[in-house]
């Protein structure tokens, strides 16, 4: 998340989007689920910094989803995403509070619950802070 273009353009969470998916719990996690529930394949879309509910998100979750895939866009950041329009708002305790390496911890019980169902293969993938670690 070094970038400074991943705290540009912010999504709008009033488009009217919401995908054709649904919200979940899914490991402990509210997660953002579409694609067929008895499909072999997932993968798991890690967020940028603005969270799941972003509609362009949901968006390419959906597309995804059509190739015959299970995904599952988790809300790692627990409702608390970055606030650009918060004067107030402090970047560095926000990163500090929002590690890479807690979102790996986070997601092994949503990798468990997906292996669980029968999913075989799990693959994952990420934007600016949702792509910043490995785990």
């Amino acid at each position: 998340m070094s970038s400074p273009q991943c705290f540009e353009n912010p999504p709008n969470l009033n488009s009217g989007i919401h995908g054709a998916g649904t919200v979940l719990e899914l490991g402990g996690l509210k997660s953002y689920v579409t694609g067929p529930q008895d499909s072999k394949l997932a993968l798991i879309i890690i967020s940028d910094v603005f969270g799941y509910e972003a509609p362009n998100l949901r968006k390419l979750a959906d597309k995804v989803a059509a190739a015959g895939f299970l995904v599952v866009v988790p809300d790692l950041l627990y409702g608390d995403y970055l606030d650009l329009d918060n004067p107030q708002f402090d970047r560095a305790s926000w990163s500090k509070a929002h590690g890479t390496d807690k979102g790996c911890e986070d997601t092994k019980p949503l990798i468990a619950a997906l292996k669980s169902k029968g999913v075989t293969a799990i693959g994952a993938a990420g934007f600016c802070w949702g792509g910043g670690g490995g785990c």
